[in-house]
């Protein structure tokens, strides 16, 4: 008897978060990662287990491919079918996308992925200072939109992006906070067919009121998340994918 087909392909997201970079430390000091956020947690009620310690990979640092590796196959050992990379575009200007950049020069892990625009802007909230602005997320039109298709391209052209009915995922954290919104999605499916893409399959994430193929979406996935975000670890259920 053959296994019943999986409904659900679970995909974790990726946060790049966790290496210096020159602009971390300007503004938090030499050396400042995700892991100093980490190993700052306090509990906040009795048997709250923070600050939490990574085990099997340690802290550790996305530079190395040894690294990158060793995620791979514990995702893959424990039944995760791709990492979603967050994805950082503001009007041309990229962010902590070394991490990606060397996964897709080299070839290497040999895992699934695809990319997820964390299209926000970044201000101190963290720390206290919700009113500090680091980088505004801004959209300049439809000459930017084209060079950012054409900066993720690549990507979508590589052999392990993921793929729903042959169409590769796109993931954007808040769509309605692109203007006129169904532009940038008809520009974008314009610009794969010009390419000779199959199409985009496109995903974002809004409540569940959202009806994303109104906004030229093929799904949705639901901002249910708990109020203290764990970013470590951090799985999120991308909606109402189909099984190819």
């Amino acid at each position: 008897m053959s296994p019943e087909p999986r409904r659900a392909r679970a995909i974790a997201f990726y946060l790049p978060q966790y290496h210096p970079i020159p602009e971390n430390d300007e503004w938090w000091g030499r050396g400042f990662t995700e892991w100093t956020n980490t190993g700052k947690a306090k509990p906040l009620f009795r048997g709250h287990y923070q600050p939490h310690v990574p085990a099997d990979l340690g802290f550790y640092d996305l530079r190395l491919p040894e690294t990158r590796q060793a995620q791979a196959d514990m995702a893959r050992e424990y039944g995760v079918e791709a990492f979603c990379y967050w994805h950082y575009w503001f009007a041309g200007r990229r962010i902590i996308d070394r991490p990606f950049n060397e996964v897709l020069k080299s070839g290497e892990p040999d895992f699934p992925f695809c990319l997820g625009w964390a299209n926000q802007t970044w201000s101190g909230v963290w720390p206290g200072n919700p009113e500090r602005i680091l980088i505004e997320q801004t959209y300049p039109g439809n000459e930017d939109h084209t060079a950012h298709f054409d900066t993720v391209l690549r990507a979508f052209e590589d052999q392990r992006y993921f793929r729903v009915d042959g169409r590769p995922l796109f993931y954007v954290f808040k769509p309605r906070s692109i203007p006129d919104l169904r532009r940038f999605t008809d520009l974008w499916r314009e610009l794969a067919q010009r390419v000779g893409l199959p199409g985009l399959y496109l995903v974002g994430e809004e409540s569940r009121q959202w009806n994303p193929t109104e906004w030229g979406f093929d799904a949705a996935s639901d901002t249910g998340v708990p109020p203290y975000r764990e970013w470590v670890a951090w799985f999120h259920p991308i909606a109402r994918l189909k099984w190819e």
